[in-house]
This record gives C-alpha cells, sequence and structure tokens, in this order.
C-alpha cells in the first residue's frame, strides 16, 4: 500500500481517483520509449503522479541543442545518456517510482524482451519505421499504445490497440517511404512536444485509472498557432491489423534467437532489477560489479544451482572472455530456459569505468 499519500493526497481528493485509483497508479507498469522532447513530459507526470513502475528506453546523449524543449536536463547533463541523467532526476522527484533504464535504442532485436513487462507502451519516438515497430509488438502482445509525433508548430496524438481498437497502421498504412522531415531540419517549437508530452501522461493515467474517454480511433491535432484541436475519426483496418500481427509474432518468436546481450547494452540492464545477472567467474577474478541483482555462482558449479531459476525469468549470463558464459547459456537452453543470454566477448570488453 501507499506509504505517502499525502504527496497524491490533491489528486486522491477527486471522487474519481480515490485511495483505489492512487494504488491503480502505484501498481501500473509504464514503458516510455524515447527521452527527448516528448518522453522528458511524459515521465515528469507519470513520476509526480505516482505511476509506481516506469521504463525508459533511449540510446542518446544530452545535447545542448536538446535543452529548449527537453525540460528533464540541464547543461551539466550534456554529454551523459539521457537515460540515467531521467531516471536520477525521477528519483529525486519521486522516490515511490521504481525506474528501469534501456541506454538503447528500440530495434527489432530488443522490443520485444523490453516491452513484455510493461501494460501500457508510449510512442515518444521520432521515426515512423520505429512506430510501426512499437505498434506490431503491441498488436500481438495486447498493449495499448499511446502515440504522438510534432512538426514545428503541430501536434497530434492518438491511442492505438486499446481493447481491440484501431491500430496505428489503420490511420497510416505502410508506404515505402518511412521517414519524414524531423525537429533537427524543420525546427520546432520547444513548448509543442510538452504540449503533446503532456497529452500522451493524460492519456495513460485514463486507461490506469479506468476513467473518461480514451482516444482510440480518434486522432486528435493540435495547432500551437491558432490554438485550436481537430479530431479524426478512424476505425479498424482487417487487412492492416493482420500485417501488424504477423510482423507482432515474428517479432516475439525472434526475440532470443540470437541469445547475445552487446556490451552497450549490459550496463543497462545492471540497473534493471528485472534481470537476473549471473556472474560465472571465479571469487577471485576482477573488475567486480556492485548491483543488486547481479550473483556470483562459479560456471564449475552452475549446474547444479539451475532448479533455482524460474525457466522464463530474464537471466543474463557473463565472465571474463565470454566463454564460459556461452557454454553455460548451452547448459540453459538444453534445460528448457526461454529467456536467457548472456554477455557477447565478456565483461573485459566493457567500458568497466562508466559503471
Amino acid at each position: 500500500m501507499m506509504e505517502n499519500s499525502k504527496r497524491y493526497s490533491r489528486q486522491m481528493a477527486l471522487p474519481e481517483i480515490g485511495n483505489l485509483g492512487q494504488q491503480k497508479l502505484l501498481n501500473a507498469n509504464v514503458l516510455v520509449i524515447g527521452a527527448g522532447g516528448l518522453g522528458c513530459p511524459v515521465v515528469q507526470m507519470l513520476a509526480a503522479s505516482g505511476v509506481g513502475t516506469l521504463g525508459i528506453v533511449d540510446g542518446d546523449v544530452v545535447d545542448e541543442t536538446n535543452l529548449h524543449r527537453q525540460l528533464l536536463y540541464t547543461t551539466d547533463d550534456c554529454g551523459k545518456n539521457k537515460v540515467d541523467v531521467a531516471a536520477n532526476a525521477i528519483q529525486k522527484t519521486n522516490s515511490d517510482v521504481k525506474v528501469n533504464i534501456y541506454p538503447e535504442f528500440i530495434s527489432e532485436s530488443n522490443i520485444a524482451t523490453i516491452v513484455k513487462d510493461y501494460e501500457i507502451l508510449v510512442d515518444c519516438t521520432d521515426t515512423i519505421a520505429t512506430r510501426y515497430l512499437i505498434n506490431d509488438i503491441s498488436v500481438q502482445l495486447g498493449k495499448p499504445m499511446i502515440y504522438a509525433s510534432i512538426h514545428k508548430f503541430e501536434g497530434q496524438i492518438s491511442v492505438f490497440n486499446y481493447q481491440n481498437g484501431p491500430t496505428y497502421r489503420c490511420l497510416f498504412p505502410e508506404k515505402n517511404s518511412h521517414e519524414v522531415p524531423n525537429c533537427v531540419t524543420t525546427g520546432v517549437l520547444g513548448v509543442l512536444p510538452n504540449t503533446l508530452g503532456m497529452l500522451q501522461a493524460t492519456e495513460v493515467m485514463k486507461i490506469i485509472l479506468g476513467i473518461g474517454e480514451v482516444l482510440s480511433g480518434k486522432l486528435l491535432i493540435y495547432n500551437a498557432l491558432n490554438m485550436s484541436f481537430n479530431e479524426l475519426e478512424f476505425s479498424r483496418n482487417e487487412e492492416q491489423i493482420n500485417i501488424g500481427t504477423k510482423n507482432g509474432k515474428q517479432l516475439v518468436n525472434s526475440k532470443m534467437q540470437n541469445h547475445e546481450v552487446s556490451k552497450e547494452s549490459f550496463l543497462g540492464f545492471c540497473s534493471n532489477e528485472n534481470y537476473t545477472i549471473i556472474d560465472l567467474r571465479e571469487v577471485h577474478e576482477i573488475p567486480k560489479l556492485n548491483h543488486k541483482n547481479i550473483i556470483n555462482i562459479s560456471f564449475l558449479e552452475i549446474e547444479k544451482h539451475l532448479n533455482k531459476f524460474n525457466k522464463d525469468q530474464p537471466i543474463i549470463l557473463f565472465c571474463q572472455s565470454g566463454i564460459r558464459s556461452k557454454k553455460a547459456l548451452d547448459l540453459f537452453l538444453e534445460n528448457g530456459f526461454t529467456n536467457i543470454t548472456h554477455l557477447q566477448k565478456g565483461i573485459q570488453n566493457v567500458q568497466l569505468e562508466v559503471i
């Protein structure tokens, strides 16, 4: 139960929320894909409102050009990983919130593994190809996708795949060209992504709380220059839904094919308590990693410990060079483990000074 209800007292005073609604927020798991102009206000508002678990995915670093619109970051943060800075800022804002970070860009190879533990996906990306990926996995897994995009002085928002509603592909069938001009080439009004991000956070909270009317089957278009809102309705397109379902199934089925974690992703997983990290080295081997979710089991003893783990829990193995972890990986696979990977080339290939 909540230990800090005073923080949320003004929100809980709303009859539509109350104690039960605030507990729903605390129990929720939301994944925010992209920690830029849209993602910053989304994670700020969801954290402040008491959403219990937030995942943040972004492989980018803070740049000075971000600072006029991405208000989580300061000048001192330039050059740092966005997800690291965002997580630290959220913890200062609200220590009730558990933050899982993924310092990588979403892709076909990692999306199924990352999204599976979250009930709502928030699309804060700026590439159309990535939006199709998010849509397809959300269709296959039955998770709502809160979408927004911006262009100069305009933005749009919708909720896809909500309670069997229309999908992103229903509104935007896939074309040969996936890309449109972004804010780097066309520019963007700094307040615009914050306005759309706030709207995305609102839709997330409505879904969690089960209140209001969700923007499913509707595209809300906002023009900042004349302060207008226009709403377009759209319907399910079964042909497009079938395409998304087929693609999503392929993403899910192929998520663990290579069973390898890159050195870039490994450090993020070490900070994610959803993952169990097993250090297969002997006790004298260095360097040591001091993360709560890392346990040490010698490679020579690992077979005796297999029954201590659930066969579908996410586990990452590592050793010094990747040789022992690869052998242990084969052992886990032979014993029916389905969510097992290992650090390719071992810990010696990781830049340990950033741990």
